[in-house]
């Protein structure tokens, strides 16, 4: 009997390290088509412009396209809309070296090639006015565009994750610069693999790129994220925050980067209690929507398509969401402010 036990225990080892081997033999696979996919769109002669968002995510993912193509096209440029004013992202853009531009100073139209990554063309008024090559994102789809080359996978917790598996298909050890930059963004869009839609695959990635990373470095990024002159904001958030059924509204009024809002979401996300949170600022002439959840029968990005979708581009994960509102949209009465009492009212009437 003990003899029995034993061979059905190989046999079944057998059995599950040859279902294992066709398993990655079908990722590398997968992954390989999709190289292959991406490449096709390019020539040796194309000048390719990379539009990203500027976060670690997709910092280290449009790092990660510069090496794929590097030597098969003639240029990759790296252009960014927003401003980058949080720390620990400037910190890792100094550290790291990457070489990025602001993209209203690029001839965007001169480009032969456009690549949009982290994002969809209808996340930003800036990316609607460009005709994109390729778009690759881990966000919920949406309609209304298109590309040559497609790759949205929006059961992937990061970017990031899916740049490795290209990098791997393609035969290219990343560099330390490179492997940092993934590992941290990575790190940054599973939220430390506490999200619910991080899969396998993004831990598979963290995995290989985790020996390869400096992180100490790393920690350098993360312990870098506050200005003593952005402290006062969470003074007014204090001040300002009121609770209602588990709920949290604060509005901090005119804010000098969108990056604190989402500091203090995250941490009044943490405060017992308080199962939804929504903070929003005014920046410039839009009025910003950051919301924060547990994910647990809650689901943050319908929630800010349904309170702002109307007014203006809203979305987001279950967990986490944003929503930017030109000021012009909201449905105040002229001279009206917006408030915390505001942003309540307007978020109650679709929870």
């Amino acid at each position: 009997m003990v003899f029995f036990c034993r061979v059905f225990f190989l046999k079944q080892q057998r059995l599950e390290k040859i279902a294992d081997t066709v398993t990655r033999s079908a990722s590398r696979h997968s992954a390989l088509a999709r190289l292959n996919g991406f490449y096709d769109v390019f020539e040796r002669r194309d000048e390719v412009l990379l539009v990203i968002s500027a976060d670690p995510d997709a910092l280290a993912s449009a790092m990660a396209v510069k090496r794929l193509l590097s030597y098969r096209v003639g240029s990759v440029t790296i252009g960014y809309p927003n401003e980058i004013r949080r720390l620990s992202n400037l910190t890792m853009v100094e550290r790291l070296k990457i070489p990025i531009e602001r993209l209203h100073t690029l001839p965007v139209n001169d480009y032969s090639k456009r690549i949009l990554l982290d994002s969809q063309p209808n996340h930003q008024p800036c990316f609607e006015k460009l005709q994109f090559d390729a778009v690759i994102d881990h966000h919920p789809v949406t309609e209304g565009w298109d590309a040559q080359f497609i790759d949205i996978r929006p059961e992937y917790g990061a970017v990031s994750s899916m740049m490795v598996e290209y990098l791997r298909a393609a035969g290219i050890k990343p560099s330390v610069a490179l492997a940092t930059a993934l590992y941290y963004g990575i790190k940054v869009d599973t939220q430390d693999f506490e999200k619910k839609n991080m899969q396998l695959a993004d831990g598979i990635s963290f995995r290989y790129v985790f020996n390869i990373a400096n992180r100490n470095l790393v920690r350098k990024f993360e312990l870098t994220e506050l200005r003593r002159s952005e402290l006062k904001y969470f003074k007014i958030a204090l001040n300002e925050v009121k609770a209602s059924k588990g709920r949290a509204y604060v509005h901090l009024g005119r804010i000098g980067t969108p990056d604190i809002m989402v500091i203090i979401a995250d941490f009044l996300n943490r405060v017992d209690k308080f199962d939804w949170v929504l903070v929003s600022g005014i920046h410039g002439e839009k009025l910003v929507v950051i919301i924060r959840c547990d994910g647990y029968r809650k689901n943050a990005g319908k929630l800010a398509q349904k309170t702002f979708g109307e007014y203006g581009p809203a979305g987001g994960h279950r967990e986490a969401a944003r929503a930017e509102v030109p000021l012009k949209n909201l449905p105040l009465r002229e001279g009206q402010e917006f408030t915390t009492s505001a942003l309540m009212r307007i978020a109650t009437r679709h929870m």
